[in-house]
């Protein structure tokens, strides 16, 4: 019978390998809520460590907060309105790398969607949720002033060169008198970038972050294929049965008036404004757009609301995102989607 002493370098060497390849602590979910941009923002993430959770979902808060202040038309301090009141004086203003991330973004959009998203409807915008409160359409003359101060191609966007250009990569200049910024269709899907990035950097990868109807998500939960995301339900008949679809690496983004509407004179008006009458959307939809990004991906469910259903799925198949139009123009239900949306 062989010695046990025999077998006491096996046992030491096994012993030096388990010292040396502890088994990872298991990962625990996480999630955090706070209301920032006027909106709650929820962060799930699964991390090993309680305490690096909580200071990583602490500091994407804080990345979204500062964002607010930056992008913010409702902050008149903030750098966009900053930046809205320099609109026909000739002045180019120089642009934070955030704020010229969003406006470089948004005017490639609006130049692909032929002008159906546009961060100059600031004053139609304006108009337009008076009128909500209100109940009673815009007056004609200040609609029609309102317009005069829109248009995406008077938004003047250049490259800086010099010592100034890591801080402030770009300069902008507003052409037309009384144009105002407003970046409700895209300042959120950054935000949602910038928390995900922010999480990342602390070593957290499962994450998953929402901001009203829009959300990013990174890796998915452990033994999960994605995560599981509930579609908005539509009350009306024909539409799809309710769905769910698994998110993972990208970013999913709703865009339509089932929730913020107005009636006047017996029309449904969506808080939606499209851009080239300055008036609310009256298809009563559902914009539904799945892409790599929160930026890009929130913009495109706000021109896929605008446009005319074809063109909009041609432009979801030029930016290579997945798209689902639901519409009800004349009470009847019209369902459209890009051939890979999830069935």
């Amino acid at each position: 019978m062989q010695s046990w002493l025999g077998l006491l370098p096996v046992l030491l060497l096994l012993a030096a390998g388990c010292a040396t390849h502890p088994r990872p602590s298991p990962l625990n979910r996480f999630e955090f809520e706070a209301i920032e941009m006027a909106i709650p923002f929820r962060i799930v993430v699964y991390s090993a460590d309680s305490q690096v959770a909580t200071n990583a979902a602490r500091q994407a808060f804080a990345r979204i907060h500062g964002l607010n202040g930056q992008l913010s038309d409702y902050d008149p301090e903030s750098e966009l309105s900053r930046f809205s009141r320099t609109a026909g004086t000739g002045q180019s203003v120089p642009l934070s790398t955030e704020l010229a991330a969003v406006l470089v973004r948004a005017q490639e959009v609006a130049r692909e969607s032929d002008g159906a998203f546009d961060v100059t409807v600031g004053p139609l915008v304006q108009l337009w949720r008076r009128a909500r409160r209100q109940k009673e359409m815009p007056d004609p003359a200040r609609l029609s002033e309102a317009s005069a101060a829109v248009g995406w191609g008077q938004l003047e966007l250049r490259r800086t060169h010099g010592a100034t250009t890591a801080q402030f990569p770009f300069t902008g200049r507003l052409l037309k008198p009384g144009m105002r910024l407003d970046l409700g269709g895209i300042a959120k899907g950054y935000a949602l970038d910038e928390a995900t990035r922010i999480l990342r950097a602390h070593g957290l990868h499962r994450t998953l972050i929402t901001g009203a109807g829009d959300m990013v998500a990174g890796d998915p939960p452990p033994g999960q294929p994605g995560w599981k995301i509930d579609l908005p339900p539509v009350e009306f008949p024909g539409a799809p049965p309710d769905q769910a679809v698994w998110l993972r690496r990208g970013a999913l983004c709703t865009s339509g008036d089932l929730f913020q509407y107005v009636e006047i004179d017996g029309q449904r008006y969506s808080h939606i404004v499209d851009p080239h009458t300055g008036l609310g959307l009256t298809d009563r939809g559902l914009v539904i757009v799945l892409g790599r990004d929160g930026m890009t991906t929130d913009a495109l469910s706000t021109a896929l609301s605008v446009l005319p259903t074809n063109q909009g799925l041609a432009v979801a198949r030029k930016y290579r995102v997945e798209a689902r139009i639901l519409r009800v123009p004349k009470g009847t239900l019209e369902a459209n989607q890009t051939p890979n949306f999830p069935r």
